[in-house]
């Protein structure tokens, strides 16, 4: 046994876990880890030998606290930090070490790796992300093991197989938070409602605190817009969408929305 899940590395794990997964919840839970642990141990070559009591025995391994544990969930994290090794232990750097609760970071971070502005991440963008990510958290890896995550990232998230990440599928690797603007029904409520929400919602997209959205402000606020719609966008969507905003509510063309531009954009008439 110790043998076999010696050959247990990121790629398989995380193939493993998807195919219990299924809705990218982030963990799971009851019977589930009972079967996870079987198909697990399957893939690494038990075969036949696989039984009840094995499968007990390798959850009791890993999962020695495991009844003690509140919600009685098991979130993938925790899961890879007890299995894994360190140095393949990757799927921790997006999950627990950069979690993004904003979507403003999140382009931020689209608008940077994709260099070419095609509304993809090619592998060697990708690449290029990762090797900036090891090298902020101070991890050293091999140019070859680079690849390997390069291509395990790919074969994992890319959803369609077309050899490129869209927003979508970085968003997924990144685990970002639910849509902030998820959170407000402006509609069903009072203008007063309505504006105390505004401040709130504006609040959280201007990060820089200016008093104004721009650059990957826009993109956020108008990522979190399209998808009350449309719940899949792509890069090209976004761009679209992103000068239909500006045209429309960027009054003084300084290619910036102000936040009185935005109120008068939503219909909202501010406090003085």
């Amino acid at each position: 046994m110790e043998s076999a899940l010696g050959r247990l590395d990121a790629a398989r794990f995380l193939e493993i876990w998807q195919h219990f997964d299924v809705d990218d919840k982030g963990h799971i839970e009851g019977r589930q880890l009972d079967h996870f642990f079987r198909h697990m141990m399957k893939k690494l070559g038990f075969g036949d030998k696989v039984t009840d009591d094995k499968v007990q025995q390798l959850k009791k391994r890993f999962l020695p606290t495991y009844d003690a544990v509140a919600d009685g969930h098991l979130q993938i994290e925790e899961l890879a930090n007890m299995m894994l090794p360190e140095d393949e232990n990757f799927l921790l750097l997006f999950r627990r070490e950069t979690p993004l609760d904003n979507s403003v970071e999140f382009m931020r971070i689209w608008r940077n790796y994709d260099a070419d502005s095609s509304g993809y991440i090619s592998a060697v963008e990708l690449k290029s992300f990762l090797q900036d990510l090891f090298h902020q958290h101070k991890k050293v890896v091999s140019l070859s093991k680079l690849e390997e995550y390069t291509d395990a990232i790919m074969k994992m998230f890319d959803k369609n197989k077309d050899g490129r990440l869209d927003l979508n599928d970085l968003a997924r690797i990144l685990a970002l938070q639910e849509n902030f603007l998820l959170k407000f029904k402006m509609d069903a409520c009072s203008q007063e409602d309505r504006r105390r929400d505004f401040e709130a919602i504006f609040a959280h997209y201007d990060v820089s605190k200016t008093g104004a959205l721009e650059g990957p402000e826009v993109d956020g606020f108008v990522k979190d817009m399209m998808e009350l719609v449309k719940p899949s966008i792509s890069g090209a969507d976004l761009d679209k969408f992103r000068q239909v905003l500006l045209g429309h509510c960027d009054v003084n063309r300084d290619g910036k929305i102000q936040k009185n531009e935005l109120a008068l954009c939503l219909g909202l008439k501010l406090n003085p």
